[in-house]
């Protein structure tokens, strides 16, 4: 009896314990939700993966995402670029590879990072992003403009001329050839 009792037990806790890892595993029930945005420049497909936090009445820039500040540009893990072929962004040349991607919001200018350190959750427990800038491979800048419309979830974009950050009241275009 006392057998068949501690089996059950050990089925019923195995079985808790793998909901539990399951449901930690769907990215998609998260508050700040992974998105992907995706384009071609040339023979190059690019592709950033990213998680699209909301403004939910918050402020954004200057605020919940410090102005020059290196972020994760988006939320949750660092966001993660990849491109399949070498391209130019804002003319520098990045080579085929899988990147981070980190920004460093400025009220007339940002910074964009292309880092080779990939995998990592976005900010370290001191609230810093989480990257090796030894391991940086490409800084570019790009001017933020006023959005046409409200993005209540940040969303990135990519059409002929490059990607766009978008979020708020706000967009950053990152010119792509």
């Amino acid at each position: 009896m006392k057998r068949t009792l501690l089996l059950t037990s050990f089925i019923v806790t195995a079985l808790l314990w793998s909901s539990i890892g399951q449901a930690q595993a769907d990215k998609s029930t998260r508050p700040s939700p992974p998105a992907t945005a995706s384009g071609k420049f040339g023979k190059a497909t690019v592709t950033i993966n990213y998680s699209s936090p909301s403004v939910k009445g918050r402020q954004i820039w200057g605020a919940l995402v410090p102005y020059d500040k290196a972020w994760r540009a988006g939320a949750n893990e660092a966001t993660i670029f990849e491109t399949d072929a070498d391209i130019q962004i804002e003319g520098k040349k990045l080579p085929a590879g899988k990147y981070s991607l980190f920004a460093t919001p400025g009220e007339k200018e940002w910074t964009f990072t292309f880092n080779s350190q990939t995998g990592q959750w976005g900010i370290k427990r001191t609230g810093e992003a989480n990257f090796d800038p030894a391991s940086n491979v490409l800084t570019v800048t790009a001017k933020p403009k006023k959005s046409k419309s409200f993005n209540e979830r940040l969303v990135y974009t990519i059409d002929k001329k490059g990607f766009v950050l978008q979020w708020e009241n706000l967009e950053v275009p990152v010119k792509v050839k």
